[in-house]
């Protein structure tokens, strides 16, 4: 098994969100950076765990944990052209996006704000959210990185 955070504004799409769907499952949709896309493709695999990071907002954290549901699939908003996320040179036949589906596991008793993951940085060398200038949407999660967050989490 593998291990994930991905972010996403909860203006947009938040943990809340994604427990008041139906099934508590929901299509990781809207990703255009090929690192991730390939991420999807070639290593995230339907029973991996991910945390759910709230990201562009007050006080950016850690707020949940949900399981990939599904592996990599074309992103149907690609070819929707009514979609924020919709792509011109992208085609049914020659998809360019791919989504995963993601299922509601928990919330976290309290978010983890990314100032208190700092405040570990530390134990948590090499965790690739807190290195300078990270950008990506989603990002691999080492077992020991995972697992001491999760002892932040329960603490």
């Amino acid at each position: 098994m593998a291990y994930w955070l991905m972010k996403s504004e909860p203006d947009c799409f938040s943990i809340d969100d994604l427990a008041a769907r139906p099934r508590r499952r929901e299509g990781w949709d809207g990703v255009r950076n090929y690192q991730v896309r390939n991420m999807f493709r070639d290593q995230m695999k339907q029973g991996d765990l991910a945390f759910f990071y709230h990201s562009s907002c007050a006080v950016p954290a850690i707020v949940g944990i949900m399981k990939i549901a599904s592996n990599a699939y074309p992103d149907p908003t690609q070819f929707d052209p009514k979609s924020d996320h919709y792509d011109p040179k992208s085609r049914p036949e020659e998809p360019r996006w791919l989504q995963v589906d993601v299922e509601f596991q928990r919330k976290l008793e309290r978010p983890i704000p990314l100032s208190e993951l700092r405040e570990h940085e530390q134990a948590l060398a090499g965790f690739k959210l807190l290195a300078t200038g990270n950008r990506l949407s989603v990002i691999p999660v080492r077992p020991e990185h995972w697992d001491y967050i999760l002892g932040i989490a329960d603490a």
